[in-house]
């Protein structure tokens, strides 16, 4: 017999894009992040937050190893499960990624094996090269000590990814945070390219540079911080105020944050996003049904373009990257 749970869940399409070269894994182009800093401060919830979106209709979900989320999530699917409101695993998406103290050859398949332990998984939709930075194996923390960063062997690190998906402990593996002369040195050597670059884009930090060459190179992009990451320490309001977006926002009976998040999906980017408040986690699922205008589409490529994390937190005097242009690679 059907459970109540079952009949009273919405049916729910988000549109999905197939990765990687054979096409047979399909990623949801809306994914729920669970990223909150400081990292933890939510797990007491968190849990019974992603129950919730998995009843609204999410079924992608965004974690990582320094976020702390792992547990949280794991137990979440088991709930998710017991309640009915999937029938496997399998109807799900997850990503994990690994820390910079894990950047090293020898230490990311066990990374790996740990976040599926967390997660109570089998395996992984996508597991990701967190940061393009090596720290000294054995914590886990955010921020770290400047002492702490080693030389990063982008190559060999890519190795031991490729290595995650022939196991089949991960079904795709990519990076996050990657420039395009960073993911070039990976492409010179990879057996198996990345899948996805997951990065920070929104209205106000378009990467239009970085998504032609992803694009070329057959590399789905992600993005993170669609709204500019309105509420963290790095983050602005800019584009919620943005009138430019409001204006185009009223006329569509949407929100500023709706639009920031349909121009996202629009460029054919997957979107990952962030609120554990359950209105405004229906409210990200509302835009499907409706499209910018070309009006509209203009008006946003005027808007000026700022990052608003500029990984200030991963640089160093003693190297690798000494100035923010050193870090993306004169890309900022």
């Amino acid at each position: 017999m059907e459970s109540k749970e079952n009949k009273t869940r919405p049916e729910l399409s988000i549109p999905s894009f197939p990765l990687g070269s054979t096409g047979d894994q399909r990623i949801p182009l809306l994914g729920f992040g669970t990223a909150e800093f400081p990292f933890g401060a939510s797990n007491a919830t968190l849990k019974h937050t992603i129950v919730d979106a998995i009843r609204l209709g999410y079924h992608h979900f965004d974690t990582a190893a320094i976020y702390q989320t792992e547990q949280p999530l794991g137990e979440a699917v088991a709930d998710a499960l017991g309640l009915g409101l999937i029938k496997s695993r399998d109807e799900l998406f997850i990503t994990s990624k690994f820390w910079c103290s894990d950047a090293h050859r020898d230490r990311v398949v066990p990374a790996l094996r740990k976040t599926l332990e967390n997660l109570k998984v089998e395996y992984l939709d996508l597991y990701l090269f967190h940061w393009p930075l090596s720290l000294k194996p054995g914590k886990y923390e955010f921020p770290f000590e400047e002492e702490d960063i080693v030389p990063l062997d982008l190559n060999s690190v890519w190795e031991a990814m490729e290595e995650c998906k022939n196991l089949g402990l991960t079904k795709s593996i990519g990076v996050s945070n990657l420039s395009c002369k960073k993911l070039q040195i990976i492409l010179s050597t990879a057996k198996i390219p990345p899948a996805v670059n997951q990065v920070e884009m929104n209205p106000m930090w378009q990467q239009k540079k970085l998504r032609d060459f992803c694009k070329e190179k057959g590399i789905f992009v992600q993005a993170y911080s669609p709204l500019g990451a309105n509420g963290t320490a790095w983050g602005s309001d800019r584009l919620i105020e943005s009138e430019i977006l409001k204006d185009i926002a009223q006329a569509k009976g949407k929100s500023a944050a709706q639009v920031c998040l349909r121009w996202v999906y629009e460029q054919g980017v997957c979107v990952i996003v962030k609120s554990f408040n359950k209105e405004r986690m229906k409210q990200n699922l509302e835009i499907f049904d409706w499209e910018l205008s070309d009006d509209d589409l203009h008006k946003i490529s005027q808007l000026p373009q700022c990052k608003g994390y500029a990984a200030e937190h991963f640089l160093s005097d003693n190297g690798p990257y000494r100035s923010v242009q050193d870090f993306w690679d004169g890309e900022i």
